[in-house]
């Protein structure tokens, strides 16, 4: 890895770890500053998702409080996640290189408009949901299938997954906001370590660049708290579309044009 390289990926994980902090999105980042350094799509896709483990588990244990209320339905929502997690990874190290790199930009397109919707999305299914108080006691089998659907695209792409969970919440009949945050960690918890192992035991993680992404996060999670006073989230938010959708654009025009 040259110097350069280096830097990029640094750099590429402050921001990350700022962005995912604040308003999230940090994959956004991430992931194509690993593919630019010059690790192969499917790797890239592997050391991000152990890039960010340590976000999710760090924000897991200081939502751990507001986890345990919700005790009943966790074994399941461990359980699921663990085994969609595995569904989705074991599916990526069957996919050629080529071809998931034809799939890289509808996978961020996917992502990015979750991302700019997924507020909005989310608003709507809680009127939904309070209108509907029963929804939740019919489809309960629909639900939990959901859930391990959710836990197999994080396993396969990790970026997007955060506001897919929470969307999951919602419909599930979710209301507290920091039982719903602290469930969104778990799941993505359970979702990466599981993938994590699958692609350590693949040879999938480029183990020096996801290091330096890493430690990047690290620092760039640690003075988020310090900008995220200093900085409207809005103006946050509206970077991370602006970077989304340019990236998106970006592999769009690199992959079909």
């Amino acid at each position: 890895m040259g110097i350069l390289e280096f830097i990029l990926l640094f750099v590429a994980g402050v921001v990350g770890g700022v962005m995912n902090s604040i308003a999230g999105g940090g994959s956004f980042v991430t992931f194509p500053a690993l593919m630019l350094s010059g690790v192969p799509p499917i790797m890239a896709n592997a050391s991000n998702t152990l890039a960010s483990t340590a976000g999710y588990l760090s924000g897991a244990y200081a939502f751990k409080e507001d986890i345990k209320k919700d005790r009943a339905n966790l074994p399941k929502i461990v359980l699921l996640s663990i085994i969609g997690g595995g569904l989705g990874a074991w599916s990526l190290m069957r996919v050629e290189e080529h071809t998931f790199l034809k799939v890289i930009p509808w996978l961020l397109l996917f992502a990015t408009v979750l991302f700019i919707v997924g507020p909005q999305f989310n608003r709507f299914l809680q009127t939904l949901a309070a209108r509907y108080k029963h929804a939740s006691k019919i489809g309960q089998v629909s639900i939990w299938c959901g859930l391990l659907i959710i836990a197999t695209y994080g396993g396969f792409f990790n970026a997007g997954l955060g506001i897919i969970s929470l969307s999951f919440l919602v419909i599930a009949g979710y209301r507290d906001i920091n039982t719903m945050n602290g469930v969104k960690l778990l799941i993505s918890c359970g979702v990466s370590l599981t993938a994590i192992v699958i692609f350590m035991l693949q040879g999938a993680i480029d183990w020096p660049a996801t290091m330096v992404v890493l430690v990047g996060t690290l620092v760039g999670g640690y003075y988020a708290a310090h900008i995220s006073r200093r900085l409207p989230q809005i103006w946050v938010k509206n970077s991370v579309v602006v970077i989304s959708v340019s990236i998106t654009c970006y592999f769009f025009y690199s992959t079909y044009v």
